[in-house]
């Protein structure tokens, strides 16, 4: 049996919009963290501002210098409608708006490709009042489909993220989703562990091993069941060392991201939390390697 892989921690910048982009990357190499979750935002890095070239070449000197990997997010709130939250999404009853969206995940493709990222992120969005599930599957098939071939073209993976409240909202979902495009390879998954807690049926270790086949990227944050909320490590119900513990032994070599993007006022300090804390789970090992069964639904 191999020895399992050693996890690789990140910090999203959603969590750091107080800082600078280049403070912020060099705070995380100096707390240890391997990685960045870069989300596209007015913050840090404006998709739409002129001078786009220079700024991804000087991001990408900084990523050298302090040798940390990035995954590319795509969840601001307010970048493409500052009145709305989140949207426009690929599910939006306007055209425009989605054709808004698709163009957002183009250019963020093209972001990760310039940047070396190991994968880009995004989730379903939630339909408009007056649409259909059945209306709102087909555009976000089309939308996914889509964006998949700027995808392949650029040879990136998407990172398609199950986030509760939206369509797809769980990893039954991205199964359906998943098979509905064919099963292609660079159609991945980000498992948020909080949103196992949240509402997956199972605990969150094994929801790790459900997973495992298909995983570009993993975010990390405590959260309570039934309950939507990005907690700090230790103010929620999750058992971390033994859901650290199946990534590993999961062979998992992407990054896992803490995501607190409600923290910013705290950033650094919580920075610095979390490495600790998580650096502290992950060295747990039990003791006997028997296997432990669970019970699961059926």
């Amino acid at each position: 049996m191999s020895a399992p892989a050693a996890l690789r921690f990140s910090y999203g910048t959603n969590g750091l919009a107080d800082h600078r982009l280049d403070d912020a990357l060099r705070l995380l190499a100096d707390l240890g963290y391997e990685g960045v979750a870069l989300t596209l935002d007015h913050q840090h890095l404006d998709p739409y501002a002129p001078g786009l070239a220079a700024r991804l070449n000087g991001i990408r000197r900084a990523l050298d210098d302090t040798g940390l990997d990035v995954v590319i997010e795509t969840g601001a709130r307010y970048l493409l409608d500052p009145y709305r939250k989140h949207r426009p999404t690929l599910l939006s009853a306007d055209p425009a708006g989605r054709a808004l969206r698709l163009d957002l995940l183009r250019r963020a493709v093209g972001i990760g490709a310039v940047l070396g990222a190991g994968a880009v992120h995004f989730w379903s969005g939630t339909p408009d009042p007056d649409t259909t599930r059945d209306e709102a599957w087909r555009r976000l098939v089309d939308g996914c489909a889509e964006t998949l071939g700027h995808a392949e073209a650029a040879g990136i993976d998407l990172a398609f993220e199950p986030e509760p409240g939206m369509l797809v909202a769980d990893l039954a979902g991205y199964r359906r989703l998943l098979a509905d495009l064919g099963r292609p390879d660079r159609f991945r998954l980000t498992l948020d562990l909080g949103h196992c807690r949240c509402l997956e049926p199972w605990p969150v270790a094994h929801c790790v091993a459900l997973a495992a086949d298909r995983l570009a990227h993993v975010q990390i944050e405590d959260m309570r069941r039934g309950t939507h909320e990005h907690l700090p490590f230790g103010e929620g119900e999750i058992d971390f060392p033994p859901v650290l513990h199946a990534l590993a032994d999961a062979g998992y070599q992407g990054l896992v991201s803490v995501e607190l993007p409600r923290h910013s006022h705290a950033g650094a300090e919580s920075a610095r939390r979390s490495i600790a804390f998580l650096h502290a789970a992950a060295g747990w090992r039990p003791r006997q390697q028997t296997p432990q069964k669970e019970a699961v639904p059926v």
